[in-house]
């Protein structure tokens, strides 16, 4: 089964609007919350190292384990959640099957980006939020949490978590420095065998 991207909607303002979640909308849609967020962000970030620009969309399995991830630099100027959703989709496209015939999704997307300012939210958070959500809808996908990391460390955003280290900046050296609080900081489990993972790709969004 083949699906293509729908032709670009109108590009006005009020239709940007529409094409993002406002923080109360991303908390009322029962977004399943990470067992472990720090573990996940941390495991992406050691295999993604990303700078500011840059999104890592990821699959997780029932257990939370790594199943696919890739990431690309976002490019555009403009903020919408369409261009952000068919960015997401072509990523998750190259690197896992779809989950379409599937009754209830049983794999889940996390979406962490890397940006510069503050940790608060931002439009461009909510056009993220809107754009993960609808490639979710379009790839038989649960859509999961949305992390943002910035200068401040790295934050859940809708659920009040975050952390210090990784941090926007951060070097992957740094990893292996044991987390305020942490006595055993673990990473991410690297993929079992026969899974497809991405490895960083860059692309214009």
């Amino acid at each position: 089964m083949t699906f293509g991207f729908a032709p670009p909607p109108s590009t006005d303002s009020a239709s940007r609007v529409g094409r993002m979640l406002q923080p109360a909308e991303w908390a009322a849609a029962g977004i399943p919350l990470l067992r472990n967020p720090r573990e996940v962000v941390t495991g992406l970030h050691s295999r993604h190292l990303p700078t500011p620009s840059t999104a890592v969309v990821a699959v997780l399995d029932p257990d939370e384990r790594l199943t696919a991830s890739a990431s690309f630099v976002r490019r555009a100027a403009a903020v919408d959640g369409w261009d952000f959703r068919n960015a997401l989709l072509a990523q998750l496209r190259r690197v896992i099957p779809h989950d379409l015939r599937r009754r209830t999704p049983i794999r889940t997307a996390v979406l962490l980006y890397c940006r510069e300012g503050e940790s608060r939210w931002t439009d461009e958070d909510g056009a993220w939020m809107w754009g993960l959500r609808d490639a979710c809808t379009l790839h038989g996908l649960r859509c999961g949490a949305y992390i943002t990391l910035t200068r401040d460390g790295w934050r859940v955003l809708g659920e009040g978590r975050g952390g210090r280290r990784p941090h926007s900046a951060s070097l992957p050296t740094e990893l292996d420095v044991a987390v305020e609080g942490d006595s055993d900081p673990k990473a991410l489990p690297r993929p079992h065998l026969g899974a497809r993972t991405a490895l960083s790709h860059s692309a214009a969004v």
